[in-house]
C-alpha cells in the first residue's frame, strides 16, 4: 500500500501560514477529504469532536469519536477517517514537533512519558475538562486568524498548556506505580525495548542491561502494563509486523529478515503461535479493516 505523507508546510490556508508552526481549521464532513484515505503526517494531529460521531484508524487500530473525545495523531502514525456523521463538528488543530513538550518529558515529567503515542490516541475528557480544553482552542483559533510575532508566541504556550493537561488527564488512568524507582526502571525498559526489539527478544537481555534479576522486571512490567517482560517484548514485535504487513512492500520474507527472525517459517510460527493465524490471513484481515 502506497502511503501518502503531508507536510505541514506544504499545507497552506493563507498566506500567514508560511510563518507559522501551527494550524486551527474546522473539523466537519466538508474538511476531511485528505483524511478519509489512509496517510501518514509529519506534525501531530490533534481532533476535538464537539457534535456528532466519527470513526479514527490509526495504524491497527480503531477508535470511535464521538462529543466530547479528543484524539492526537502523532508524526508517522498512518491514520484515515471513514463513516462521519453529517452534522459533526469540531476542530483540527496541526502543530510541528518541538511544540510537543518534548524536552520537558524527557526530563522533569520522564515518568509520564511511557506509551505516550497510544494513550493520547484517544482521550474521553469530563464535561469540565472539555470545556476547558474548548476554551484554550478558541484562543489558539483567534490568534491563528489574526496572527502577530507576539500571539503566535502565546499560541505555543497556549498548544503546551493543552497538551499537558491532556498528559495529565491519561497518566492519571493508568496504574499507579508509587516506587519511584521502579517507574524510571519501567521507563527505561520500554525506552530499550523500542531501539532493540528487532535484535533482543529475551527477558534476560533487557534484565541485564538494567542491571535487575529477571524477576524483578517481571514484577515491575505486570504492575505497571498487567503483562509479563516476555509478553511486552512479544507485543512490540506483532505492532510491527502488523504495521509491516498493512504498510510497507516488504515480502513475508524481508519482513521476517527485518524483524530478526531466522526465517519467514519462523515469522510464520510466531504469528501463528501468538494470534492463531498465519501472516497471510493476518494481513487480509488487518487489510480488510482500512480498505472496509
Amino acid at each position: 500500500m502506497n502511503i501518502k505523507k503531508i507536510d505541514l508546510k506544504g499545507f497552506i490556508q493563507k498566506p500567514s501560514d508560511k510563518n507559522l508552526s501551527f494550524r486551527v481549521f474546522e473539523f466537519n464532513s466538508s474538511s476531511l477529504k485528505e483524511y478519509s484515505v489512509p496517510h501518514k503526517k509529519d506534525h501531530f494531529c490533534i481532533f476535538i469532536i464537539e457534535k456528532g460521531k466519527t470513526t479514527l484508524h490509526i495504524e491497527e487500530k480503531v477508535h470511535f469519536l464521538k462529543a466530547g473525545k479528543i484524539a492526537i495523531v502523532f508524526p508517522d502514525q498512518v491514520q484515515y477517517i471513514r463513516d462521519t456523521d453529517d452534522d459533526l463538528a469540531g476542530k483540527i488543530i496541526l502543530f510541528e514537533e518541538v511544540l510537543f513538550c518534548s524536552d520537558i518529558l524527557k526530563n522533569e515529567l520522564s515518568s509520564y512519558n511511557v506509551n505516550l503515542s497510544q494513550l493520547l490516541n484517544c482521550i474521553l475528557l469530563t464535561e469540565d475538562e472539555f470545556k476547558s480544553n474548548l476554551n484554550l482552542i478558541a484562543q489558539i483559533q483567534d490568534i491563528y486568524n489574526y496572527p502577530s510575532l507576539i500571539k503566535k508566541e502565546q499560541a505555543r504556550f497556549y498548544i503546551k498548556i493543552m497538551l499537558l493537561g491532556l498528559i495529565e488527564a491519561v497518566h492519571g488512568q493508568q496504574p499507579l506505580m508509587h516506587n519511584e524507582a521502579d517507574k524510571q526502571i519501567y521507563i527505561r525498559f520500554k525506552k530499550l525495548l523500542n531501539s532493540q526489539y528487532k535484535k533482543q527478544r529475551t527477558v534476560q537481555y533487557y534484565a541485564d542491561s538494567l542491571s535487575i534479576t529477571t524477576k524483578k522486571l517481571n514484577t515491575i512490567t505486570k504492575k505497571h502494563c498487567g503483562e509479563t517482560a516476555i509478553n511486552a517484548i512479544h507485543n512490540r514485535i506483532l505492532t510491527e509486523i502488523k504495521r509491516q504487513l498493512l504498510f510497507s512492500d516488504y515480502s513475508h520474507k524481508e519482513i521476517a529478515f527485518d524483524l530478526g527472525f531466522s526465517s519467514p517459517s519462523a515469522l510464520n510460527k510466531f504469528v501463528k503461535a501468538k494470534l492463531s493465524e498465519t501472516p497471510t490471513e493476518l494481513q487480509q484481515g488487518l487489510a480488510q479493516i482500512y480498505n472496509a
